[in-house]
């Protein structure tokens, strides 16, 4: 199998690979509903000897390996359906038996009634087994000899790689491959001639003349104008100008450069299949042309939306302008050696050219192929140089690097061992690397494309949208849905690949569920449904009907995060037994887990407790202002394992609930927002005390955010060390305003005692020097003046 047939069958096995996953439920489904389905296990007794003989003897073809391979498939495939034959019969009837109780220890005696009962359903039980367990015996029996015909068939690949064969470097083999070469040209003329002269196939020619003359007109002037004429149309749509779908559209418009010279190419081949001038060796030399010529407009596609000639496209990277022509260039060779490679093969594989002129044909390609990846690996070099003094290095600096590298080596591997003579492992090596590097252009010109449409999804801006985390995901998922065309494209066997998927489909065991895709899938759609109905009805309880009632801020958010977190668990509990799997079997794995939540976690269920009781009592509701451990602030949000504050120097502080429980808070606002406010001032001794609290009395009743009723207070405190100490004590209706009455009185105060002629004194002290002659003793003296 060449490289352009791996690369075809990778893609429908990739199809088939979503549509099998979109299809998981279904599939599971229909696996029930075929258990019943009688097996002829008969034929299935003469298709497996038949498979230990072929094995055993090891002499087959590769061919009819793989046909044997295929009919064992399809066998393991019912197989697999029948092991759930009769599982609900199965299930009721262990029902019934677990409703008589545990069976009696020995020695003791049951009912004979309840004895009897007991052992026909066993019986029932027995035989409605019978069809699982030999479905399932059969099912590993020919996993076993899928398993054995793979080994096979891998060691022939290996040794087709090792096989060594006559070096290209001989001359003797040059003009073997040039008569080969002239031999081929030959019989195709003669074959053609032959073909002409056949009246029948004269007499098609003239009655399909208009339609093929038709389809290679207008195949040629698709495969000759159509590129221009949409590279023409694509200028209208180009890909920097900042305007959101514009990438989108213009890589829709390109892909007109090789979608429209393919149709032409395909019109073409048609019109000469109508002719009936082909012969089977043409045919399959016309295959290799249409190939090559796809493979040259593929190329020069890739490079176009790399690398592409307009100063306001986003090339791929951010390169020197100067090095986008050479890219492209190399880019084609690549593209064009790739083809021709292709071509050479073909050629190669026909009766007519001997072995010894396979690796003239073929080595010469992967000569030019190392000289191509030896040139493009300089140019990614000289890409990355920039990246690197300036800073800008990460992971696509270091990508950029490990690809440079490779290809240096592959340059220099491949075409020596081709000129040694491994021209299979040569062919293994230079090929692939091309398909994988145009697989990679080709995930990297989407990412644009992508980020484009996230744009115009969501109404952002190119940057905002190359920030975003879903565009990211989606290139993620365009790399992992990329991964079997890679796997192929390196010579794993579309077969082994299959046969890997259907071991993912398969599943795993877990107690006596099977988990398999489909029920994996099924349990994420229940759930997401499930959190997308708790999310509505939180979003219903929050605008609609807790506004409604007489509850406060904090109790209607209470409620709505309970209803959140019942909803989630509700939504788990529900997806996980819709998928038929037994809580049971996770009893072990809870109890493991409770020893590591006794000691390591404590600190978190100590706050997940404490932060339930808080959203159930509610000592504390969001806008409530508080002070905990010195933090003092408004509650601005209650979760489940800690509570932020935020400070009145806009701060937000996160304690963990656990201190709200067992430390001491004060909730200077809950219930109501009355509290008092405390003022303290001094004034000169001699002064007249009472006339001093008549003031502060009438200050402090004539501020209109002092209650009037409990009545301000002044209180005489006594006689401080520099001063005579009052407090006034007044309730204010909004505690919220304590700093602003508190500053207003501060003011009122000291106004009035300026206007009275009080004084208020401040802290004074009258040092006494007990030996003032030592302060002159240790002064330096002063020299006298000259």
């Amino acid at each position: 199998m060449n490289a352009f047939a791996r690369i075809f069958v990778a893609f429908c096995l990739t199809l088939s690979v979503f549509v099998s996953v979109g299809a998981a439920p279904a599939w599971s489904q229909t696996t029930e509903g075929s258990a019943s389905t009688e097996l002829d296990y008969d034929a299935w007794e003469t298709a497996a000897t038949a498979a230990e003989n072929l094995i055993s003897g090891g002499v087959a073809s590769t061919a009819f390996f793989e046909n044997r391979r295929s009919e064992l498939v399809r066998w393991r495939a019912q197989f697999l359906a029948a092991q759930a034959a009769n599982a609900e019969r199965i299930a009721t009837i262990q029902a019934q038996i677990d409703a008589l109780g545990p069976a009696p220890a020995e020695g003791e005696v049951e009912p004979d009634s309840i004895a009897a009962r007991r052992a026909a359903l066993q019986e029932r039980l027995d035989q409605a087994q019978v069809p699982g367990l030999a479905a399932n015996e059969a099912f590993n029996r020919a996993n076993g000899l899928i398993a054995e015909i793979d080994t096979i068939l891998l060691e022939r690949q290996t040794q087709e790689l090792l096989e060594l064969e006559p070096t290209p470097l001989n001359p003797v083999n040059w003009a073997t491959a040039l008569s080969a070469l002239a031999d081929l040209a030959g019989n195709l003329q003669l074959e053609t001639a032959e073909t002409l002269s056949d009246d029948e196939v004269r007499t098609g020619i003239a009655d399909n003349a208009p339609a093929i003359l038709g389809m290679l007109l207008i195949g040629f002037v698709m495969v000759l104008r159509g590129r221009k004429f949409v590279a023409r149309l694509g200028e209208r749509f180009l890909d920097g100008d900042g305007r959101r779908g514009r990438t989108v559209l213009g890589f829709l418009v390109s892909l007109g450069q090789l979608v429209i010279p393919v149709i032409g190419l395909a019109l073409i081949v048609a019109a000469l299949a109508l002719s009936d001038l082909l012969t089977e060796d043409g045919e399959t030399l016309l295959a290799a042309i249409l190939a090559l010529i796809i493979s040259v407009y593929a190329a020069l596609w890739l490079a176009g939306r790399l690398f592409p000639d307009h100063e306001q496209r986003a090339a791929a990277f951010e390169t020197d302008p100067s090095l986008r022509a050479p890219m492209r260039r190399t880019i084609l060779l690549i593209g064009l050696l790739t083809g021709l490679g292709n071509l050479a093969q073909v050629v190669a594989d026909l009766d007519i050219v001997p072995p010894a002129a396979r690796g003239v044909l073929v080595v010469p390609v992967h000569i030019g192929l190392g000289l191509m990846y030896w040139r493009l690996s300089g140019l990614l070099r000289r890409i990355r140089a920039p990246m690197l003094e300036g800073e800008s290095g990460g992971f696509a600096t270091g990508v950029l690097g490990l690809v440079a590298t490779a290809l240096r080596v592959l340059a220099v591997v491949g075409p020596l061992l081709g000129v040694i003579g491994y021209i299979n492992a040569a062919e293994a090596l230079m090929v692939p690397v091309a398909m994988t590097l145009f697989l990679f252009g080709v995930l990297l010109a989407l990412q644009a494309v992508v980020r484009d449409l996230y744009a115009l999804a969501f109404r952002t801006s190119q940057d905002a949208a190359g920030e975003a985390l879903l565009p990211v995901l989606v290139n993620f998922v365009l790399f992992a849905a990329a991964a079997p065309l890679l796997a192929i494209t390196w010579g794993v066997r579309p077969e082994r690949l299959w046969e890997l998927w259907v071991r993912i489909l398969e599943g795993f065991t877990l107690g006596d569920t099977r988990i398999t895709p489909g029920i994996i899938l099924a349990v994420i759609l229940v759930f997401a449904a499930g959190l997308l109905i708790t999310r509505l009805l939180q979003g219903a309880l929050k605008s609609t009907v807790l506004p409604r009632t007489k509850l406060d801020v904090g109790a209607r958010n209470a409620v709505s995060a309970g209803v959140g977190y019942v909803g989630i668990a509700l939504a788990a509990l529900i997806a996980v037994t819709s998928a038929g799997i037994d809580l049971t079997a996770l009893g072990f794995v809870v109890g493991a887990l409770s020893v590591g939540i006794g000691f390591g976690l404590q600190n978190v269920v100590s706050n997940f407790v404490s932060g339930i009781i808080l959203l159930i009592e509610r000592p504390i509701s969001e806008g409530d202002w508080i002070e905990v451990n010195g933090n003092m602030g408004i509650v601005k949000d209650i979760s489940v394992r800690s509570t932020t504050i935020e400070t009145f120097d806009k701060t937000d502080v996160i304690v963990p609930n656990a201190d709200f429980i067992s430390g001491t808070v004060t909730n200077w606002t809950r219930g109501n927002t009355v509290g008092r406010a405390i003022v303290t001032v001094g004034v000169a001794y001699g002064t007249d005390t009472r006339r001093v609290s008549d003031i502060l009395m009438e200050i402090a009743e004539g501020h209109p955010d002092v209650a009037k009723f409990p009545q301000p207070g002044v209180d005489f405190l006594g006689f401080g060390a520099d001063s005579l100490d009052f407090r006034v004590r007044v309730i204010l209706r909004d505690i919220n305003q304590l700093v602003a009455v508190k500053t207003e009185l501060h003011h009122q105060i000291a106004e009035r005692f300026t206007a009275e002629g009080i004084e208020i004194p401040f802290a004074q002290r009258d040092i006494w020097l007990r030996n003032p002659e030592a302060l002159s003793q240790s002064q330096p003296p002063v020299p006298e003046p000259e």
